[in-house]
């Protein structure tokens, strides 16, 4: 798994877990990699930085967009095309089915996949947590997983 530092048409910044970087080039070839700010797929890779974070930047990352409009900030707003609409609710309702038909094993994930991909353990539907670092070494592993997909919450 690669993590990339995307950018819009717009300018907005975000982040996303691709297999690999053919992965990211044939998901952005379909504009199935979209902008979470605005919906453009117009989508490139940004340069990347070392991650510093003070106090402040916690903060403001934490805060959800009505968060941010009762202290008077702005938030992005968009409104979605009904193809859209039809591919997050198909999103929203996988990530329900895999986390109603899974186990959740929490940050033991990589601990736990690795049982199941050894034969140490039966193996059976879990979800949990990871570091990058430890999806990176999952993925070097061989271990086949796949982030769950995240969507911004429903708050509009």
């Amino acid at each position: 798994m690669i993590r990339y530092a995307l950018v819009c048409q717009k300018g907005h910044e975000f982040e996303s877990w691709f297999a690999d970087s053919a992965a990211f080039d044939k998901q952005v070839k379909r504009k199935l990699v979209s902008c979470p700010h605005c919906g453009s797929t117009q989508v490139t890779k940004a340069i990347m930085a070392p991650h510093l974070s003070g106090a402040s930047k916690r903060e403001t990352r934490s805060r959800t967009p009505s968060d941010a409009a009762m202290h008077g900030q702005t938030s992005p707003v968009a409104m979605l095309s009904p193809q859209e609409r039809e591919f997050r609710a198909k999103l929203k309702e996988l990530r329900e089915h895999l986390t109603r038909n899974a186990v959740d094993v929490g940050p033991r994930f990589p601990e736990e996949a690795r049982k199941m991909h050894y034969g140490e353990v039966e193996p059976r539907s879990i979800y949990g947590v990871a570091t990058p670092q430890e999806a990176k070494a999952l993925a070097e592993e061989g271990i086949e997983f796949h982030p769950l997909p995240i969507l911004p919450d429903d708050h509009n």
